[in-house]
This record gives C-alpha cells, structure tokens and sequence, in this order.
C-alpha cells in the first residue's frame, strides 16, 4: 500500500494532467497528442469551396486592417457546426458549419467572430494566461502538499484527510476556473470586434445573431445544468441577448445576401453534401424534382460517386452547357473521368478548367495527376510544369507534392522526386520520413541549387518539441 505521501504525489500529477489537458484545447484550439491519437482530424481540399470562404473572409479581414490573402480558410471534415482559430494563418471551419448555414450571412457571422480572434491576438495573450495558470495550479498544489503532509506528521490526516486533499486540488480548479474566465471575456471581445466588421463592410450582423440564438436552443435542455463557471464560451442564453442588444443597431442588419452570392453558396452547400453524405441523403434533400442548379449539380456528384458514371457526366454535360465559363462544372468532368480510369480524356476538360480559373491551384493539381498517367516524355514534361506552378502557389498542397514526385521519378530524375517526397512528407507531419527523403536527395542534386538548398533546410531542420 503506498504512504500517504506517495498517494498525495500520484494524485496530484493526474490533476496536473488534466489541467494541461484543458490548457492545450484552450489554447491551441485542437486536442492534445494523446486526445488527437484518439480522434484525428481530417481535412478537406476543394478549390470551389475555398475561393467562396476566400471571397467572405478577405472583406473582413480587410476591415480588421489584416492583410487579406494571408490567413486562409481550412476545411475541417466534421458534420458539427464549430469553427476555431489555432493559430494567426488559419481559421479553421468545420463543414457542418458550411452545410448548416443556409445563408452567406450566418458563416460570414462565424467568420467575423473568429478575425476577431485573430485580430485581438487572444491567441498570444491565451498562452500568456495559460502560464499564469499553470503557475496557479502548480503553487497552489504544492500549498496544499505541504499542508497535508505537515498534518501527517501531526498524526491528523486521517481525520482531515478529505478537507487536505481539497486543499490540493484547489489550485488546479482555481488556475482552470480562472482560464476559462479570460477566455469567456475573449469570446465576448471576438463577438464584439466581429459586429464592428460587418458594420465596416456594409454586411448584417443578423447571420452571426441567427447562428447564436440556434445555438442556444439547441443547448436549453444541458443549460440548466451548466456551470458558468466552466464554459469556456459565455452561457449561449447572455451571448444571444447581448447580439439582440447590440446587433440591430446596425444600418445593415435588414441588408440581404445578393442572389449571386446566395447562389454560391447553394452551390457549395450542395456540393459538400453530396461529396460526404450518403446517396441516400443527397436523394432526400435534392429529389429529382427539384430542377435548381445546385439540386442538378448535388444529383450529378452523387451519380458518379456512388457508380453511374454514365448518367453522371451527361447531368454534368448539361451544366456546362448552362455555365460554359464555370471552372468548377469542367473540374468536376475531368474529375469523374479520372476517377473513373479515363485519364486521357480528364485532359481536355481540366485544361479548360485551369484557363478559366488560372489562379487555382487545386485543379492545376488535378491536371497535373492526369497528365502524369499519361505516362509519355511530353505529358510528364506538362505534369511537372503544372504541378510546380501549383506546389508554388500552395505550400500545403499535399497532393501536389506527391504527383510531382511521380513526375520527376518518370523522368529519372531521382533527386528532384526525392525532394517532392520530402516536402510531401512534412506536410502530413511525418518529419523522420521528410528528413529520410532530403538526405536521399542531397547526393542526386546540383550542389547549392536552389533544390539543394532546400533538400538540406529539411536535412538538418530540428524537430519542434512537440513533436
């Protein structure tokens, strides 16, 4: 049986645990390493769903005197409504948040919220609270450590023994209720910055009043039992009757989304159902009698995804027909029939794409895949164009990466696909791989080109510590 000591040690390294544990969701905005081992997160890249959250994004950032283009959108596959930000590059949206919002209106007010964020730097000044926190938690502890332990040697802990354990995990719950009200004032700071940008952008406020007040009913029945004294966000009931308060005071709050940006966002609503929910789903929210285009365009992705190729490209013949100059209608032609084993006749129709949309990096990429199958001096040549101007474009471009690894290896040339491995490599976080890749490159490459250079950064770069 351990001494009591020992006890007092054991427990209160596990309250320190859990403490960190809900410091790194606070402050990082994803789960810690072991909770992210049991649920990872996964991404969605989609060239027509990222240039509309681009268009609503980049107005207020505008607004919050940020550089537009720099901090991008990231799809997050999870079918709940949540959005975050993990860092001052990236907001993160869920597309159950996308899929729920059935007005622009409603995901720009999310969007607004979360440049608040980034704009305050609450993600700085977190960290700086996180610290003090963990400073509370750690002292308080050892307070309560102390204090137990000097009533052991008095012979008293076994009569005080619950009220000397409440004294040790008192610093943990004081430093973690502290944390989760400056964050709660943060959040609150986030909604208030967010309703000024879409004042300053000539948008409504009333999207961002409408998510909240869904919010809320949804959580009435949990409500009551809540402590708000442990939420990290304030009680949805307050926050909803602060944007009733404040919100209509704008001269915006009546505005409506224009049709064309409400048509975008059908369009991308459809597609996100029809791309990730089953066949049946998509039948039930876009029946064949429903002759809208997104209604046709959700029927069409699904016929090809779930096996009738056939009826799929010529529902998607039609779209162009409607839209000829729609980059996405010739994208997703050229998808099916690559998908589909017809990478010859994917060319064609993703060329097009691609001198429609020239800035999008996603369906060079695709072209690139394509060309690369065609497996002629000529077509790789092409490939390793395409795919270098888009790996340019998008650092992150996994995809890309790889193809133009198949690329190079194709042509012999060893070191380049080595280099396209390794920075593939470090875009799904695999740094021993990436390393593996660069030192596998550096012999095969020109010394002090540019390749070389950029093989050996990868060589001998030093792992983050939380790796």
């Amino acid at each position: 049986m351990p001494s009591a000591v020992a006890l007092l040690r054991a427990r209160m390294t596990r309250s320190l645990v859990a403490l960190a544990s809900v410091i790194a969701i606070i402050g990082n905005g994803v789960p810690p390493a072991a909770a992210q081992q049991k649920r990872q997160i996964s991404f969605i890249r989609d060239a027509e769903i990222e240039q509309v959250m681009r268009d609503y994004l980049d107005p207020l950032l505008g607004a919050a005197g940020l550089r537009k283009g720099f901090i991008r959108v990231v799809l997050v596959n999870d079918r709940s409504f949540n959005a975050f930000v993990a860092d001052g590059k990236r907001v993160f949206v869920n597309i159950g948040a996308i899929m729920d919002s059935t007005t622009p209106n409603q995901i720009i007010g999310v969007l607004a919220h979360e440049t608040g964020h980034i704009a305050g730097g609450h993600l700085a000044r977190l960290r700086s609270e996180v610290d003090k926190a963990t400073a509370i938690a750690v002292i308080g502890s050892i307070l309560g450590a102390a204090a137990v332990i000097g009533s052991a040697q008095s012979r008293q802990v076994g009569a005080n023994s619950e009220g000397m354990m409440g004294a040790i995990f008192a610093g943990p719950e004081m430093a973690r209720r502290t944390l989760l009200a400056y964050q709660r004032t943060e959040e609150q700071a986030a909604d208030k910055a967010g309703l000024a940008y879409l004042e300053k952008t000539g948008q409504s406020g009333k999207g961002m009043l409408e998510t909240f007040e869904r919010m809320a009913n949804e959580s009435l029945f949990s409500a009551s039992r809540m402590d708000k004294y442990l939420q990290s966000h304030p009680m949805p009931q307050d926050r909803v009757a602060s944007l009733r308060e404040s919100a209509p005071k704008s001269a915006h709050f009546e505005k409506k989304d224009s049709p064309v940006l409400q048509l975008k966002h059908d369009m991308i609503r459809a597609k996100l159902f029809a791309f990730t929910a089953p066949a049946t789903e998509t039948a039930r929210r876009y029946p064949a009698y429903n002759t809208t285009l997104p209604a046709r365009y959700a029927r069409a992705i699904s016929d090809y995804r779930f096996g009738k190729p056939d009826q799929a490209l010529k529902a998607i013949d039609a779209l162009i027909r409607e839209q000829p100059a729609n980059p996405y209608f010739w994208e997703l032609k050229g998808q099916a029939l690559l998908e589909a084993g017809q990478a010859g006749a994917a060319v064609a129709p993703l060329r097009k794409a691609v001198a429609l949309a020239p800035n999008q990096p996603l369906i060079r990429t695709m072209l690139g895949h394509a060309l690369v199958a065609q497996e002629t001096p000529q077509s790789v040549a092409e490939a390793i164009r395409e795919l270098s101007n888009a790996t340019s474009r998008d650092p992150d471009n996994y995809e890309g990466f790889r193809y133009l690894g198949q690329a190079y290896a194709r042509r012999g040339d060893e070191g380049n696909a080595a280099l396209a491995a390794a920075r593939g490599a470090l875009i799904e976080g695999q740094f021993q791989d990436a390393q593996r890749f660069a030192r596998r490159a550096l012999p095969l490459l020109p010394p002090n080109s540019p390749a070389y250079l950029a093989a050996k950064d990868i060589a001998e770069a030093k792992p983050e510590k939380n790796q």
